[in-house]
């Protein structure tokens, strides 16, 4: 019969490439470590590593590799099941998404979602879409809540609301660029937003890897222009503040300006920023929840969707 601890034991070995490394990382002897190697060799009749250095995994221990992964998710996926089905008085929910949105949207959601089921474990994980989309893929995170499509195979989706991204480009920038032109270009922007009127402005970009630059990206080439990006950063409340100081145009959501008493603050204090909505389709789109369709679903999952789509159709309402 299979030993788990076999299992786990034999793929950090095989991921550190070392007897030594691998037993320092499982805070384990040599020896034991070495020993329980040598079981599953015992188990299967056959070699498992070249020895040599560094260590390499024979053919055969490729494909226990391959397996051993699937047969420690699935015990993983039973043990979750399992306990869900007993009681629901303890469960793990961890929720990726990017730091901005999070700052907007999870404020709506978790006190209340934290109220209802105090002893589920929350954990977090921020990062760009791409890095979200892999993490999901690869069991990291339970769901990811983004703009839809989430792109990924086995991803299902589930919609929460409406989001619209607009094109930020304040009055002083336009006085400087285009002194005599100011007018013509604010009411070609009101019109249809012609990306082609700002070709020669300076823009202020979210780094690569999140879909609003993303979609920047996709009309600068719809509209066949290159204008200059004076600057890149993860954060887009940096972006939005140094646009409206001037330094260049920008995207944001228009969602992140929903009961916001910051930017409250900011019209009140600002005059001259452009709001413009974009004829882009995908500058309208729906934001959503994104799991992996080919892993179990814990209950405090699916409390956490219904919860969500609840919550954030009254926050957009």
């Amino acid at each position: 019969m299979i030993n788990f601890l076999n299992l786990e034991y034999f793929l950090v070995a095989a991921e550190e490439s070392s007897i030594t490394k691998a037993a320092r990382r499982l805070n384990i002897s040599q020896q034991s470590l070495s020993s329980h190697i040598a079981n599953l060799e015992k188990e299967f009749d056959i070699t498992l590593f070249n020895r040599s250095t560094p260590l390499t995994l024979t053919y055969a221990g490729r494909m226990l590799e391959k397996h051993a992964r699937e047969i420690l998710h699935l015990r993983d996926e039973t043990y979750r099941e399992l306990a869900d089905i007993k009681d629901f008085s303890k469960g793990r929910l961890t929720i990726g998404m990017s730091h901005t949105r999070g700052r907007r949207v999870l404020p709506e959601i978790l006190p209340l979602y934290r109220e209802q089921f105090p002893n589920i474990e929350l954990h977090l994980r921020e990062g760009n879409t791409r890095e979200l989309d892999a993490e999901l893929l690869h069991g990291e995170v339970d769901l990811i809540i983004g703009m839809l499509p989430i792109k990924g195979e086995n991803i299902d989706t589930v919609p929460l609301c409406t989001e619209e991204i607009l094109l930020v480009v304040p009055d002083i920038l336009l006085e400087k660029l285009y002194p005599d032109r100011v007018g013509e270009i604010k009411a070609g922007l009101e019109e249809s937003a012609d990306l082609t009127l700002l070709a020669d402005c300076p823009f202020l970009l979210i780094n690569p890897g999140n879909r609003v630059r993303s979609l920047a990206e996709e009309m600068f080439a719809d509209a066949q222009i290159s204008p200059p990006v004076v600057l890149e950063t993860e954060n887009i409340e940096t972006v939005l503040a140094l646009s409206i100081k001037g330094m260049g145009a920008t995207f944001y959501p228009k969602m992140f300006m929903t009961k916001n008493d910051e930017w409250r603050n900011i019209l009140r204090e600002t005059s001259g920023i452009g709001l413009y909505h974009l004829n882009h389709p995908k500058a309208h789109g729906i934001l959503g929840i994104g799991y992996h369709r080919g892993h179990y679903m814990s209950r405090a999952t699916q409390e956490f969707i219904r919860m969500a789509k609840e919550q954030l159709q009254k926050y957009q309402a």
